[in-house]
């Protein structure tokens, strides 16, 4: 008999643990290495924005996908014509190179998007 009730309270933890699991959500493939600051304090966003990551190897990926930096501007265009109400964010690492960062500027100005519409994010790691 007891071992039955230990079969409940261990199904019921399944349950329980089941339910409450949050999944991570994929960002982007570039790994990037973020700068951090002691003066900012950590402030959660309501909308989340779709990451155009620059790499310190000179990669560059718009949300999942790695983009050629070549056809930056035309996947950008792509991007805001597919979904218009989402917004960009540029996610540099640290070691990435400036040039790079201009060029992607670049590229956001040929699709029509505004720099003030691309901020320039620097996250807090909790």
């Amino acid at each position: 008999m007891p071992i039955i009730t230990l079969i409940d309270i261990l199904s019921i933890l399944l349950i329980f643990f089941i339910v409450t699991t949050t999944f991570k959500k994929k960002e982007s493939l570039v790994k990037v290495n973020l700068p951090k600051s002691s003066e900012m304090t950590s402030v959660g966003e309501a909308d989340l924005r779709v990451s155009l990551a620059l790499g310190k190897d000179g990669s560059v990926s718009l949300g999942e996908r790695i983009v050629p930096m070549a056809n930056l501007s035309a996947e950008l265009l792509a991007f805001r014509r597919q979904n218009p109400e989402r917004e960009l964010e540029l996610k540099a690492d640290e070691g990435a190179p400036l040039g790079l960062m201009v060029k992607v500027w670049d590229a956001a100005t040929e699709a029509g998007l505004e720099i003030g519409e691309l901020p320039l994010r620097i996250l807090l790691e909790e």
